[in-house]
């Protein structure tokens, strides 16, 4: 479990107060923190949680990782630091709900595809629902395969279904959320353009798409290397997302307030070959 944070010490305790009630898979925690100040680990909140999780058997690993060069190069960091088959991305303004882990793991272990995602729910917009913006919505039916999804091309409207709470009313429509935790063995592929906050890639899969070393290639301060991420990574494995989601965005303000360009638009889809 591979989280980044920076000058967040509310939004990541509260993350890491969704992990520590994830039960039924083994992982691990690697955070490394780039805040101005003090590290959000450091505070008494955090640190409790931390203490719990180790005390539970998790581990947790630390890292104040400086100067700052981007959000991909951070996230090129972490994936350097994982050493299990999957990983999963969260950002460190996502709560998750009991049972999203395990979810996400039997999902990716049953589809063998290169990522799942539960797409993150901004709970603010619960009775703002957009039926036109739920329209692209596209369930798997049989084996996730690869897709070549380009910005503007087809399949990239899907990124509508990811707003608000849009993906929460989709899995209520579905009958996959009654507002009750679902049981385990509850959920249902779906096709993507991409998402954001939690992923669960093979790592394998992730590496031999190139991860996140193109951070040497764009400006510091690029976002989208996400979306780039899987976008490479759907072309050769295939991706997905879950429903239902389970996991929460805390919509806190950016902690990346300027943004010059999208990797997507400075990079290519398909990585270098080496």
């Amino acid at each position: 479990m591979l989280v980044p944070t920076c000058d967040r010490p509310v939004e990541l305790a509260t993350t890491l107060a969704g992990l520590a009630a994830q039960t039924g898979v083994s992982f691990r925690v690697v955070i490394s923190d780039q805040s101005a100040g003090p590290a959000g680990f450091d505070t008494p909140s955090a640190a409790t949680l931390i203490a719990a999780l180790r005390r539970r058997g998790t581990a947790v690993e630390l890292h104040r990782h400086l100067p700052r060069r981007g959000i991909a190069e951070h996230r090129a960091f972490l994936l350097s630091r994982a050493s299990a088959g999957a990983v999963l991305l969260l950002d460190d303004d996502v709560w998750l709900e009991p049972g999203v882990l395990d979810r996400l793991h039997r999902a990716l272990s049953e589809l063998g595809c290169g990522f799942v995602a539960a797409s993150v729910q901004g709970l603010s917009h619960l009775h703002d629902r957009r039926p036109h913006e739920c329209a692209p919505f596209e369930a798997w039916d049989g084996p996730v395969r690869p897709e070549t999804v380009l910005k503007d091309g087809p399949g990239w409207a899907r990124w509508t279904l990811h707003n608000a709470a849009n993906g929460l009313h989709l899995a209520e429509r579905l009958g996959l959320d009654t507002g009750a935790l679902p049981p385990p063995g509850t959920w249902l592929p779906y096709k993507v353009a991409w998402a954001a906050g939690c992923v669960l890639f093979d790592r394998a899969a992730l590496l031999e798409s190139g991860g996140f070393d193109f951070w040497r290639e764009i400006p510091a301060d690029s976002h989208g290397e996400d979306v780039l991420s899987q976008q490479r990574v759907m072309a050769a494995h295939g991706g997905a997302g879950i429903l239902p989601s389970g996991a929460y965005h805390q919509q806190s303000p950016t902690s990346i307030p300027v943004r010059s360009a999208s990797a997507v638009d400075l990079l290519p889809l398909r990585s270098p070959p080496g």
